[in-house]
């Protein structure tokens, strides 16, 4: 089926962006640049369906269930069912369109995908009998920043994004898997145990920065309006040693990018604990230096 499609499509062409205008418009303005159908679809369905279903739901759930020795490509985990949309999505359109012609046995293998897709999780096909897994009973999710394609990411800020009828539940913020306590019971001090950067990001803006600055008796160094942020402020602390174990600063920014529910998120950076100026600090996280931050125009 793969060669089928390849046969039909033009000859690939270089776009002045470096990449395929179809990934950054809607469809519909994609057709009236003029690329190639069989572009549009590969991003629309196959792409946006490995973003929302491979990447945003089937990663995390595969790294839950499984132990990190076995989570890797020799995992027992090979036959994903309703994850293996995107791949089966793609070579569905591709015929309903009627830009390909599958052989009669090939269109018969992948209605039987799609049916599996439609029908199972996980599964193991033996010689004599076959193990199919339920599909989730629940999974939330929310728009992906960024996202022209209906892509999503696993979602839920009370409960479990992801609930199996069996119980078994995998918690995840803006698209980051994270430990049950960060939504249920977070704490100044289980996020100082925290050795992962992004649970303990998540478990603190699940506090509130301001009560996590007040608890942890952060220090502020300094602040200054964000060159790269119109509008924001950059406020620098010292991280007390005892906090992290080490010499440390935070800087806290805004976001320069607006969150899919229209707010824009403050963030903290760890940062040298040499950097005494607020910009300096802002422009390492770059890899400048504070001048050629404080003349930038926008960042992101």
């Amino acid at each position: 089926m793969d060669t089928q499609i390849s046969r039909a499509a033009p000859p690939w062409r270089w776009y002045p962006s470096g990449l395929p205008p179809a990934r950054a418009l809607s469809p519909e303005d994609a057709v009236e640049a003029g690329v190639p159908l069989g572009d549009v679809l590969a991003a629309t369905v196959r792409d946006a369906l490995a973003a929302s279903v491979r990447d945003a739901v089937r990663a995390p759930v595969r790294t839950a269930l499984l132990p990190a020795s076995v989570s890797g490509d020799s995992s027992p985990l090979t036959w994903y069912g309703q994850h293996d949309t995107h791949w089966i999505g793609h070579h569905d359109i591709q015929a309903r369109v009627g830009l390909v012609r599958y052989r009669d046995s090939d269109t018969r293998q992948l209605a039987l995908w799609a049916a599996l897709a439609r029908s199972t999780g996980w599964w193991w096909p033996g010689r004599d009998r076959c193990v199919m897994a339920e599909r989730p009973a629940e999974v939330h999710t929310e728009p992906a920043p960024g996202g022209r394609h209906g892509e999503v990411r696993l979602h839920h800020p009370d409960s479990p994004a992801v609930r199996f009828a069996d119980g078994t539940e995998l918690y995840a913020l803006n698209g980051t898997r994270v430990p049950a306590w960060v939504i249920t019971d977070p704490t100044v001090e289980r996020i100082h145990r925290e050795t992962n950067v992004e649970v303990r990001r998540c478990a603190i803006e699940r506090i509130g920065w301001d009560s996590y600055i007040e608890q942890a008796e952060l220090q502020l160094v300094g602040s200054a309006a964000d060159p790269g942020n119109p509008g924001s402020d950059l406020h620098l602390y010292h991280v007390p040693q005892q906090v992290w174990g080490r010499p440390a600063r935070v800087l806290l920014v805004v976001n320069g990018s607006v969150e899919p529910d229209g707010r824009r998120r403050r963030y903290g950076l760890g940062v040298p604990a040499d950097i005494d100026n607020p910009v300096d600090a802002a422009g390492w996280s770059y890899g400048l230096t504070g001048d050629q931050y404080s003349r930038l125009q926008r960042r992101t």
